[in-house]
Parts: C-alpha cells; sequence; structure tokens
C-alpha cells in the first residue's frame, strides 16, 4: 500500500476544505448594500427584498410578522414583497434564512425618497450656508442616510455598487458629507410628517441627464430614439464614461432598484444648460425610465429649476453702461428653465423655484450656499401634492393666462396662494413683502417684436403690465433671462414666481 507523506496529506486536505468552503460560501445568501441593518422601508407599497443564493436554494423573509418564501432562480436570483406596512418609529429586525442566516437591526419604517443629480445636489451639508451649525444640530435619529460612493460608471446595468454602503442613522458624526439639498428636504419632511425618512444619495457633478437615464427611458420618448439605439448597442466591454447616455445610471442607481420609495428630488441641468425642449424630452425619459424600474408609476418626481447665475440682467435708468440691461432676455438659462417648467405635464412632479436663492455679492459661484430653501421648497411641493396638505401653496405664482385689453397686458396665475406680492428675499430669512414697491422683470413687446422694459402693478389676483413705449402689445415675459435678479413678483406665501413668456419668438 502507497502512504503518502505528511506534507502532501496535509497538502490534499487543505485543496478539499477550500473546495468545500468555496462552495458553502456560494451557497450563502447575499443582499444588496441597499438593504442593511438601520434602513428605512417605504410605509403602504409592498416591499420588495431581493439579493442572491444558490440556483434553488429556499429563502425566507420575515419582518413585522410577516414571512416570505421563495427559490432562487437558476441565474441565484431571488425575490420576495413583503406587504404594506404602517409607519413606525420603532426599530425592528429583519431576517434572512437560507443556507445561511442575515439578521438586519434598528429598521424604521416611513418615507423613502432618493436624492439625485449634479453638483447642487452632491453639494454638502458642511458646505452649505451655516454648514458646521447645520451639522452640529443634525441630531435627527428618525432620518437615515444611504450615499452611493464615488463616481462610477458601467455599459450595462449592474445588480451591485461598485463600492459598498452601508445606511446609517443621521447625526453629526454621519451627516456633514449628506447632500444639502437631500438632507434639508427631509429634515422637513420628519418634521412636518412625524414618521422616520430615508434619504438615499446618488450624485456626480458635471453630468447631463443623459448618463442618469435608462434605455427604456430613452425608448419611451420618439425624439431621443437615436440615444436610445446607441444605448441598446452597449456590450459588455464598450468604453464609458461620465458622459455616456445610461452609463451612470446602470451603476449607481441600477443597483438601488426597485428598493421601494416614495419618489425622487433631482438637481440638474447646468450641464444641460444650452438646451431648450430637447432637456423637455430627456425630462421625460429620466422619469419614465425610473419609474419603470422602481416599479412605480406613481413614482413622485420634484426638480429643482435652474438658479439665477452671472452677470444680473437689470433694468438700468441711470446710466444703462452700468449694468447688462437687455429686456428681451432669453440668454443662458432662459430656455433651459422653459423647458424645465413645461416638463410639468408629467403627472405627480413638481418644481422649486430657485431664481432668487444665488448670493447677490457673488453671482458667478455656480453652487449657491443657501440650500435650506433650496430643500424646504423641494419639500414643499411634496407636503401638498404627495401628501395632500392642500393648506400649503405647492409653489410661487404659476403662468396660467393672459387677456389683452387696450394697450396693457392682464396676466392671470396659478398658485397665489394668500394672494400676490412684490417681495424681497435674503439668505435664509423668510420672503418680506415690500409694501409700495414696484414690481421688476417685466418686459412687454409689439407686434413689431421690440421689448421694452414694462411697467407692471398687482391687481388683486392679476398683474397688469404695460409701456408707454408700446401702444399695441401682443407679448409678456418676466425674468426669462439668465440672471434676473430684480424679479420680485411673489405670492405672500414667499415663493417667488416662475420666470415665462406668453410668446414663442
Amino acid at each position: 500500500m502507497k502512504v503518502h507523506s505528511p506534507t502532501r496529506l496535509s497538502g490534499f486536505i487543505t485543496l478539499i476544505a477550500c473546495l468545500v468552503f468555496a462552495l458553502t460560501a456560494s451557497a450563502d445568501v447575499k443582499l444588496p448594500n441597499v438593504i442593511g441593518s438601520d434602513m428605512v422601508l417605504q410605509r403602504d407599497l409592498p416591499i420588495p427584498i431581493w439579493g442572491w443564493a444558490e440556483a434553488g436554494e429556499e429563502v425566507s423573509v420575515s419582518f413585522a410578522g410577516q414571512t416570505k418564501k421563495t427559490k432562487a432562480g437558476s441565474d441565484g436570483n431571488w425575490m420576495v414583497k413583503l406587504g404594506a406596512l404602517k409607519a413606525s418609529a420603532n426599530p425592528s429586525s429583519l431576517t434572512v434564512k437560507g443556507n445561511n442566516e442575515i439578521k438586519l437591526e434598528n429598521i424604521l419604517v416611513g418615507e423613502v425618497w432618493i436624492c439625485s443629480g449634479q453638483s447642487n445636489m452632491e453639494w454638502n451639508i458642511r458646505g452649505s450656508m451655516n454648514g458646521n451649525e447645520e451639522v452640529a444640530a443634525s441630531d435627527q435619529p428618525l432620518v437615515r442616510l444611504f450615499n452611493v460612493p464615488g463616481h462610477k460608471v458601467s455599459p450595462l446595468p449592474k445588480e451591485r455598487l461598485a463600492i459598498p454602503s452601508k445606511w446609517t442613522a443621521c447625526n453629526p458624526q454621519t451627516s456633514s458629507g449628506f447632500s444639502a439639498v437631500g438632507y434639508y428636504f427631509g429634515r422637513r419632511l420628519q418634521k412636518e410628517l412625524n414618521v422616520p425618512i430615508g434619504l438615499i444619495g446618488s450624485n456626480w457633478g458635471g453630468t447631463k441627464i443623459e448618463p442618469w437615464t435608462t434605455l427604456a427611458g430613452f425608448q419611451s420618448v420618439p425624439e431621443l430614439a437615436k440615444i436610445a439605439e446607441q444605448v441598446k448597442n452597449y456590450k459588455a466591454d464598450t468604453r464609458v464614461g461620465g458622459g455616456s447616455p445610461s452609463a451612470i445610471y446602470n451603476q449607481m442607481v441600477h443597483p438601488l432598484a426597485p428598493f421601494a420609495m416614495r419618489g425622487g428630488i433631482w438637481y440638474q441641468g447646468e450641464s444641460n444648460g444650452g438646451e431648450h425642449m430637447s432637456y423637455y424630452h430627456k425630462k421625460h425619459a429620466l422619469v419614465n425610465g425610473w419609474r419603470k424600474v422602481f416599479q412605480n408609476k406613481d413614482l413622485a418626481f420634484y426638480w429643482v429649476q435652474l438658479a439665477n447665475f452671472r452677470k444680473p440682467n437689470v433694468r438700468v435708468v441711470e446710466d444703462p453702461k452700468k449694468e447688462f440691461s437687455n429686456a428681451a432676455g432669453g440668454d443662458g438659462w432662459a430656455k433651459i428653465r422653459e423647458a424645465q417648467t413645461k416638463a410639468l405635464d408629467i403627472p405627480h412632479t413638481g418644481m422649486a423655484v430657485a431664481i432668487d436663492l444665488a448670493d447677490a455679492h457673488n453671482p458667478n459661484d455656480i453652487h449657491p450656499r443657501n440650500k435650506q430653501d433650496v430643500g424646504g421648497r423641494l419639500a414643499q411641493w411634496a407636503l401638498h401634492q404627495t401628501y395632500g396638505k392642500k393648506d400649503l401653496v405647492p409653489t410661487g405664482p404659476l403662468y396660467k393666462n393672459h387677456k389683452i385689453k387696450g394697450s396693457k397686458v392682464h396676466l392671470s396665475f396659478d398658485h397665489v396662494g394668500k394672494g400676490l406680492m412684490v417681495g424681497k428675499k435674503t439668505k435664509l430669512e423668510p420672503t418680506a413683502e415690500v409694501k409700495g414697491g414696484k414690481l421688476e422683470h417685466f418686459a412687454i413687446a409689439g407686434e413689431d417684436k421690440n421689448w421694452v422694459w414694462a411697467d407692471a402693478v398687482i391687481e388683486g389676483d392679476t398683474v397688469i403690465v404695460s409701456s408707454k413705449e408700446v401702444k399695441k402689445p401682443v407679448a409678456v415675459r418676466y425674468g426669462f433671462t439668465m440672471n434676473p435678479a430684480n424679479a420680485n413678483l411673489y405670492n405672500k406665501d414667499g415663493i417667488p414666481a416662475l420666470p415665462f413668456r406668453t410668446d414663442d419668438w
């Protein structure tokens, strides 16, 4: 009989042990990063819980008195859906069992939102106005944060994040690097709704809307067929970057889906700032695609209209050379703001206006530090429309229609709220009514299409616009420029009117 040496026998045993360990490890049930301890689960909706296991492996998920069972498919994927849950601030555990057992702790049930976009959404709490004080005061145990780390892309949708992350309770040790807009939005929701709030941040500064959009989203909009075809032809080895359509979505959003959530907030557009109606089509594609992948056709979606930026365009009587003075406007971001407004035709959406939030002393800063009002105005939309608080006006005055009466144009608005006023916004202070103040940044034109600065007065819920230079007006513009610094029409709820034009020249 052949006798093996102790060294060879030891090596053989080690090899067998490694193979057994590898087989056992491959059979372990695994979860995506976004499902973990300290998370918030969405109330009142079915809750997908998913992951990976060995093909055919039986998996059970237990939470809040429910147990759901399934078997992993031939590809190792599995999913169950828990029944709708009521909001709960009492920490609970969730157990997943297969060949192994995973126990997640300190889970709450409430409202979940994804916060996404480019740098103005990525901008963190510490970098916002009064940032150090805000971080110090951010002990919010019922607000939970999940941040997608890094800036990563993929030509095809990925199941897992490129860099692992985890949920954390919001406090001064965890909050400082999270999206300021997202945090201020969630903080207000938590205060008003008195339920736990889960916030998922996935952002990348300087990016366009296209890389955040799904293939299905592009395919849903006929005007974007060429982009859809480009994405459809991606292979695993296709080289993509931060500007490639769908590439960011594939790696920074797809691994989160279909985590149950109420909606998304979006601050992006600067990198598409030269566009007009093409951005309108892309916004439809973005929302359509996300609603499909998150399996929620009513997913709420609220975005920020681009803030005022660069040299102010104001009416100057004394010395026109002092400032850029162009009554016609139409420069810079005027048209993409118009496209953002037009996209409000998508159901269950809203838009926070920000043309009064840039620093007047530093208009060239593309990152206004006042993220508190941005988050608050997004929350105003959500509270009104998603959560049914109809006593809140969702936004500022929105142009509805107009009538020409002789030499004057009478403008009507939606979202007048408590009434119209001349207002002034200073940093974080509430908007103040300027008694006896004069409306600014209205322009008027006749059939010659020659725009001049106009006089405008508030009469009840309407604004009447006129100019001695235009006897027979045909159109009006308001704030239709890159930086309408003096635009000052507000409702008495303190929210500014949206820029608009009545023409399509």
